[in-house]
């Protein structure tokens, strides 16, 4: 789907993702993505039994993994919602962006308690865990080869594809496939900003 937008003020307002820029200016209709086609990696507002079993069902190896490196049944939690999440989005996302039903079905999966609630650390604590979930799944933080792997990708298929949700979803599977990991934060604040159409 794709939405529109026609501005009454009289300033340009620009959409920048991984170097392509979409404006719209008064009165005029300009493209911006769904937020449904947005490549930086979200969970769904809704989620079937089919993939929370498929896509954040821990294996008994991974719970133990977690709990030889955690040890509160909360810090065990977090720990393993970023591990599946991880592996399902190639991203840590932010505490509060993890669904209740996601929450939940990791928590029974693993029998911790009913009512164990997930403590995320902070600061050096989180990088750590962090760098164990990406020593886990095999990725390796090079923020400066994950960008040259986005944007040749991008360059390679602008002729092809014009929208740029689908440019930056190839880019991140470029990424994903050489087992590069990016930052945190959205690509399209922290990735090149010179145009995918040279």
């Amino acid at each position: 789907m794709i939405l529109g937008c026609a501005l009454a003020e009289p300033s340009p307002v620009q959409l920048s993702v991984v170097g392509v820029t979409l404006g719209c200016r008064p009165g005029r209709v300009g493209i911006l993505t769904s937020i449904e086609r947005t490549a930086y990696p979200r969970f769904k507002r809704l989620i079937t039994a089919h993939e929370l079993h498929l896509f954040f069902s821990p294996t008994r190896e991974e719970a133990a993994w977690a709990a030889e490196r955690m040890d509160a049944d909360g810090h065990q939690l977090a720990l393993l919602l970023a591990l599946k999440s991880y592996q399902r989005m190639g991203r840590f996302p932010k505490p509060d962006e993890y669904p209740e039903m996601v929450v939940d079905f990791v928590r029974r999966a693993v029998e911790l308690p009913e009512g164990t609630m997930s403590l995320w650390a902070t600061g050096r604590t989180a990088e750590r865990q962090r760098t164990e979930v990406r020593r886990r799944v095999g990725a390796t933080y090079d923020q400066a080869r994950a960008r040259r792997i986005a944007e040749e990708s991008i360059r390679k298929e602008a002729a092809a594809k014009n929208r740029p949700a689908d440019l930056i979803n190839i880019a991140l599977e470029k990424v994903v496939e050489a087992g590069r990991s990016c930052r945190r934060s959205p690509p399209s604040t922290r990735w090149p900003r010179r145009s995918a159409a040279r």
